[in-house]
């Protein structure tokens, strides 16, 4: 049975502007402790929106987010994150002259604990042992795969208490995608929530417990991922299917 006290985000009738286009027009969606809940949708659904909305580089206009219980709905980017929300960002967005450590280092910089900074980046190449060979390569030089796994790396060294991933597998080659569905689901069997926000709707549904699926800004369906794999109008719309 799960209560209001495991929420750990919650999105209630939230309204996002670009200008004055309407990208999110009142949605509510919620993630809980221990789960994986994916966004899908086709390009412009406002999947990604959805995101910039939680982590303050696109406020909500109207409605609220919580974040544990406190509304987050205004607050800026670098608080969200020093309260615990991390994001691998659409395009990994990495330093390519960094190196990989740097680019790790990177997704710390609030922390002081160096110790721990320290284990938490040998845990990273222990999820990711490929990063642990090109510690020292410059980030802009590496694979695709490659460089999305130091984006979720990166995101883990803050130490999230809600992991948010958009489009981890876009543009990767099939063996790389597999690799890092394994590792998002081996992230949340250590205890991190992660909302995930991807175009490959049969990945996602396979790992994650509930999913919504976005349309023009809007929730048009939401429940279990079981359920939604087997729908009829998502096999057809998302699943490519007949």
């Amino acid at each position: 049975m799960t209560g209001e006290s495991d929420t750990i985000l919650e999105l209630s009738n939230v309204h996002t502007f670009y200008g004055t286009i309407e990208a999110l027009k009142g949605i509510s969606i919620d993630v809980r402790d221990g789960e994986i809940v994916t966004l899908i949708g086709a390009n412009g659904a406002g999947k990604s929106t959805t995101l910039r909305s939680v982590n303050g580089l696109n406020h909500a206009r109207t409605g609220t987010i919580r974040f544990m219980g406190e509304d987050i709905t205004s607050k800026p980017a670098h608080d969200i994150v020093r309260m615990g929300i991390s994001q691998s960002p659409e395009g990994r967005k990495l330093f390519p002259r960094m190196t990989v450590v740097e680019n790790l280092e990177m997704g710390a910089f609030q922390r002081k604990d160096r110790a721990e900074i320290k284990e938490d980046m040998e845990h990273v190449f222990t999820l990711f042992p490929r990063l642990a060979e090109r510690r020292s390569q410059k980030a802009g030089t590496m694979s695709g795969g490659e460089q999305q796994m130091c984006a979720i790396g990166r995101a883990m060294m803050a130490r999230p208490k809600l992991l948010m991933l958009d489009e981890p597998s876009m543009g990767l080659a099939p063996i790389f995608v597999e690799r890092i569905f394994e590792t998002v689901v081996e992230i949340n069997k250590e205890g991190t929530p992660i909302l995930l926000v991807e175009q490959n709707a049969l990945m996602a549904l396979e790992v994650a417990q509930r999913g919504y699926v976005m349309q023009t800004g809007r929730i048009v369906l939401e429940g279990p991922a079981s359920e939604l794999k087997t729908n009829e109008e998502v096999r057809k719309t998302y699943l490519g299917e007949g």
